[in-house]
């Protein structure tokens, strides 16, 4: 694995780190340690900036998922500071995963995320 894959493979899992976490204050904090300051966060439906309102959009997700966690499928792609990956909503009672994704991140030269664009590729209906 080269530094350069090594970083972004770092930056991803401390990524799903902050979206798998549930308490509000620790979710906080790992938001605070993956994001820069100004980080931003946009999908489909949310376009979010700074560390509370990225908070507060993965708190939305727990609360339209409870009992879900995030998880990476396949390989994380980067180059460059730029990286790029899916991942899947996974139920932890029955691991059904109706819920999935690609996201593009771009770093900081910390290895920091400046700006996260996800796409949605599998949704159900009614959420």
């Amino acid at each position: 694995m080269s530094a350069s894959t090594e970083r972004h493979e770092n930056a991803v899992a401390r990524y799903f780190e902050a979206w798998n976490e549930r308490e509000p204050e620790a979710r906080a904090k790992a938001v605070a340690a993956v994001w820069t300051t100004d980080g931003s966060y946009t999908d489909p439906f949310s376009d979010a900036r700074g560390h509370e309102q990225i908070a507060a959009v993965i708190a939305g997700a727990h609360e339209q998922f409870p009992g879900f966690a995030f998880r990476l499928t396949g390989a994380v792609d980067g180059h460059h500071h730029t990286a790029r990956f899916s991942w899947e909503l996974v139920s932890e009672a029955d691991g059904s995963a109706p819920v999935a994704g690609s996201d593009v991140i771009t770093l900081d030269a910390d290895g920091r995320v400046e700006a996260v664009l996800g796409f949605v590729d599998r949704m159900p209906g009614g959420a």
